[in-house]
This record gives structure tokens, sequence and C-alpha cells, in this order.
């Protein structure tokens, strides 16, 4: 007897394939479709599993209500130089994120350097996937979005800021890039998610409860406050990174933005940075390989205390875990399964099944 804790591992192609006609059937363009199945699928292959598949019911949710854009109109608002500031048009976070990392990759191409805010958007899922887009052109990514305040201050009883998620991407010749991806809280949100669907307890030092005191339970976590990275360091950079997403490009920050969760009929009004920057502009790509090779190799040459321990530079556990995800199939719940073929059947799109 299994239990909806317990996990089935589904195929990258048979669950690529039906996220892709299940958004064409939420009235998406096949391109947007392709893209947003792309990358919640990427984001599990990663085993970011707080940030793929776990959040299709809450999108479905606001598709079919019209709340998310399905085919958003985005346009430049403001800007000049290497620096454009765009309207998201209240469109899918995946759309929008990859089309304004796609005008920063541009500008970059002409300027050495290219930032893009964007405001009117939504959850745009794993900040990686757009510093990634950089990296594949060969350039340095860097993406950052703000969210609601849902971050307190130690010994705080109320949020004041966001957990804002923040990455960087730099290319490799390792056949993949350098990728740092964090949150401005201990853990993601989403961890907290994931913990309740496997019915799981939470370190303490994760999240409080509504008053503001610790807690063990993820749904209480979930219903209360983060805690921040670092202490005062992921509190202060939150505040940076609301500035950059949310200040700077005329849109909602703070107490403006709306909780997918908490209010799911409503446009998140989500801000986004993305910064592309060309290194050719300082010194040949080879050079630039090269240098990042040499830094390459210093990680990984550390000693650990452990001789049976690895060092990873940040990437590296991701590209291992996709590597095998794609050869044995991403695991799901037992309950998000039966959650996201319940989903597929209304539609007529055949279930998943277990990989074979």
């Amino acid at each position: 007897m299994t239990t909806a804790a317990e996990t089935v591992n589904v195929s990258t192609g048979n669950l690529e394939q039906s996220l892709t006609a299940l958004f064409g059937d939420l009235g998406m363009t096949q391109d947007n479709a392709r893209q947003c199945a792309s990358d919640m699928v990427l984001t599990n292959l990663w085993g970011i599993d707080s940030h793929g598949v776990l959040r299709l019911p809450i999108y479905v949710q606001r598709l079919e209500a019209n709340v998310i854009k399905a085919n958003p109109d985005i346009v430049t608002r403001d800007g000049r130089s290497s620096f454009e500031v765009m309207d998201g048009d209240g469109g899918m976070g995946y759309v929008v994120g990859h089309h304004a990392m796609k005008r920063a990759i541009e500008l970059a191409r002409q300027n050495g350097i290219g930032a893009v805010a964007v405001r009117n958007s939504n959850h745009y899922g794993a900040a990686a996937l757009y510093a990634q887009q950089a990296t594949q052109a060969g350039l340095i990514g860097i993406s950052m979005t703000n969210v609601k305040p849902n971050l307190v201050v130690p010994g705080g009883s109320k949020p004041i800021t966001g957990n804002n998620p923040l990455a960087f991407g730099a290319p490799t010749n390792r056949g993949f890039p350098l990728m740092l991806d964090i949150s401005m809280s201990a853990v993601a949100g989403g961890k907290l998610l994931l913990a309740s669907e496997k019915g799981e307890k939470i370190p303490l030092d994760w999240a409080t409860d509504r008053n503001g005191r610790p807690t063990d339970d993820p749904d209480a976590g979930f219903e209360g406050f983060l805690l921040p990275l670092g202490g005062h360091k992921g509190f202060g950079l939150s505040l940076m990174i609301d500035i950059l997403c949310g200040i700077i490009s005329g849109g909602a920050h703070q107490f403006d933005i709306k909780s997918m969760y908490g209010a799911p009929d409503a446009t998140s009004e989500t801000g986004h940075m993305m910064i592309a920057i060309d290194p050719t502009i300082a010194m040949d790509e080879s050079e630039f390989l090269d240098r990042m090779d040499a830094f390459y190799r210093t990680i990984k040459s550390s000693p650990m205390w452990d001789a049976t321990k690895k060092m990873y530079i940040p990437g590296e556990i991701e590209n291992e875990t996709r590597l095998a995800r794609q050869r044995d199939g991403i695991p799901l719940t037992v309950s998000l399964l039966a959650e996201v073929n319940e989903i597929l059947q209304r539609y007529q799109i055949s279930p998943l099944l277990p990989a074979v």
C-alpha cells in the first residue's frame, strides 16, 4: 500500500509533452506553452522540486481564471542605453522573465552590459532559469525577483520584506555553468510546501508561525513567516532586491505585491531584474573560459576533512541530478501525481505513467 508522501518516477519526455499540451489548452501559443513546460520540467530535473511541477495546480487555477494572461503583450515602457523597463502585462512569469532576459542579452551584445527591470508580472519559478539563459549565450547572467513580504527579522512579529530570490550564472567549459540560486530566507517557501506534501517536519530555523514563534510544522510555517538567510545579511539583501525589482521598475514593492496563494484571483504585480554581462568586453571568450577553468580547478582541489566527501561548485549538484533524472525519471509524490493527472484528465490529456 502506497502513501501520499511516497514518490513515483515519471519520464521527462512524457511530463514535458503533457504540460505543453495542457498550457496550449489553457490558451497559450505553442511557443509560450513549450517555454512554461520546459522550465517546469528543467527545474525538477535540477532537483529544485519546490519550484517545479509542485506549482502546477496554482498556475492552472490562475490561468483558468484569467488572472494570469496566457499570451501577454510585453512592452518596453522606459529606459535608454543599456537599461530598459518593461511591463509584463500580467503574464506568466516564465514568459515575461525569458522575454526580459532575451532583451538584456541583446543590450549586453551592444553595450557590454544590459539590464531590464520588469513590472506587472507573476511568479517566475526558479531564478536560475534566466541566469542560465544568459550563460547559454556565453554571457554572465543575474536574475532576481521580489515577492510579497514573508520574511520576519528574528524576534519580529510581522514580515517586512520578501525572501526575494537571486541567481548568478557564469559560463564554463565544463558542460554546465557555475550557477548560484538562493532566496533571502533560510529556505524557499516551496520547501515548506514540499515538506507538507511529504508529511515531514521542518527545522526550527526555517520559519515561524503567525505569532513570530519558531515552528517545526510546515503548514504553520507557510501560514506564518520565513526566517532570513544569515540574519541581517539576508534581510539587507532582500531590501536591495526589492529596490531593483520594485522601486526602480516603477512597479509594486513591499506590501503592494500579492501572494499567488493568498490572493489567487489577483495578478501578483511581481517585479524582476535581469542583467547580462558580456565578458568579451574585457577579454577574448577563450581567455575568459580558461580563467574560469582555473578558478574551477582551484575550488575542486580544496581538500575535504572527510576524504569520502566531494567539493562541489554551485550548479554542479544540480547538473548531476539532471543527468540522473533524465535517465531514471522525475520523482513526484503520489498525491502530487494524482493532482496533476486529475488536471490533465479534465483537459482530456492522457495521464502521466510511471517511468519504465
